[in-house]
């Protein structure tokens, strides 16, 4: 695991670590990241709604999406709940909307994260998480990269979920 320096943020942690695992997280203004899914994006796309004023998915997305839709798509685009900072790590609690199929059963999953929501270490995680999972109102799942297991022999991503991941940092 990278150590930050002192003096860096908490976007250049996250994506220097991130890096360490493939994924270059890209800085995205509000009214870009539209754009941006469409350019990233493999289609069929669906995705869950972006919770943040001025952050949409592209029309090629297809959002709400059915049990069909998600098993043909290539894409899956969702929001994740924050971003940690020293493990390179999305968090993407379960929600109504589905994000969790929507993150797990397509071989590209773009997470849209907001820059304010990087947290610096696994202890801010579980103090932001604490609360909701001690009394049972939520779970949440810690994603670190690309899907990847060598159970049997070589290392085989996408074996449990994306093979690739693209993580757009809204600013």
């Amino acid at each position: 695991m990278t150590q930050a320096t002192p003096t860096a943020d908490g976007y250049d942690r996250f994506a220097a670590v991130a890096g360490e695992y493939g994924i270059e997280p890209k800085r995205v203004p509000p009214d870009e990241v539209a754009e941006t899914i469409d350019e990233l994006a493999t289609q069929p796309a669906v995705g869950t709604p972006l919770p943040w004023d001025g952050v949409t998915l592209p029309e090629s997305v297809t959002a709400e999406p059915t049990m069909g839709a998600l098993e043909e798509a290539s894409t899956g685009v969702t929001a994740a709940s924050f971003a940690v900072a020293s493990y390179g790590s999305l968090v993407l609690e379960t929600d109504h909307a589905g994000s969790e199929p929507v993150s797990l059963f397509n071989d590209l999953h773009i997470a849209v994260v907001r820059e304010d929501d990087i947290v610096p270490d696994m202890a801010a995680a579980i103090d932001r998480l604490g609360d909701d999972l001690r009394a049972g109102r939520s779970s949440a799942v810690i994603a670190t990269g690309p899907s990847a297991t060598a159970d049997m022999g070589a290392l085989v991503q996408g074996a449990h979920g994306p093979r690739r991941v693209e993580v757009l940092v809204v600013t």
